[in-house]
C-alpha cells in the first residue's frame, strides 16, 4: 500500500502548528517546508474539510490546530488527505475464469481478503495510537528541542 506524499507533509504541517500560539500562514509553511504553495495548499484544505485545522483570514490570519495535538491522531490526518475508504477492495477472482467459484460458495471473504484486512485493521490501529502531541514529543527526544525552537524561533521572526 502507498499512502500519498501529502499525508506527510500535513503530518509535518500539525506539528509545525504546535510550536505557535498564532495562526501560521500557508506560504510560511511551504516556505518552511520547501515545497510548492499550491501543492501544501490542497494538504492543509483537506485537514480543514477534516475540522484539523482552521483557516483565519486577514492580515495575522493561517492556519491553526482545532483540536489539542494530543486528541489529533496520525489516522485522523491520513484519512483527511487520504480518504478513509479501504487500502484494498476485493474483486472477487475468484467467481472468474474457468474454474470460477459459483457465487454460492463465496458466502464468506476469501482468505487474501482476510489477510488484507487484518493488515489494514493492525496499520489503523497503530496510526490510531499516536497523537500528533506523541510526533511533537518525539521530536523533542530524538533530534531535540532544538529543533521545534528552531521551527518556533523562525516563524516568529517571521512575523515581525
Amino acid at each position: 500500500m502507498r499512502i500519498p506524499g501529502g499525508v506527510e507533509w500535513a503530518l509535518h504541517c500539525c506539528v509545525v502548528l504546535t510550536t505557535s500560539s498564532q495562526p501560521v500562514p500557508a506560504a510560511r509553511l511551504a516556505e518552511l517546508h520547501d515545497v510548492s504553495g499550491s501543492y501544501l495548499a490542497k494538504q492543509l484544505q483537506a485537514l480543514s474539510r477534516a475540522g484539523l485545522v482552521r483557516s483565519t483570514q486577514g492580515k495575522s490570519g493561517g492556519y491553526a490546530l482545532t483540536r489539542d495535538p494530543g486528541t489529533i491522531t496520525v489516522l485522523d490526518v491520513v484519512e483527511a488527505v487520504a480518504g478513509t475508504g479501504p487500502a484494498f477492495v476485493c474483486t472477487e477472482v475468484r467467481q472468474r475464469g474457468p474454474v470460477a467459484a459459483p457465487a454460492s460458495a463465496c458466502t464468506l471473504p476469501c482468505t487474501i481478503a482476510r489477510a488484507m484486512a487484518a493488515a489494514e485493521t493492525a496499520w489503523r490501529e497503530v496510526l490510531a495510537a499516536v497523537t500528533i502531541a506523541d510526533l511533537t514529543r518525539d521530536i523533542d527526544a530524538g533530534p531535540g528541542p532544538q529543533v521545534l525552537n528552531g521551527i518556533r524561533a523562525w516563524l516568529t521572526a517571521q512575523d515581525d
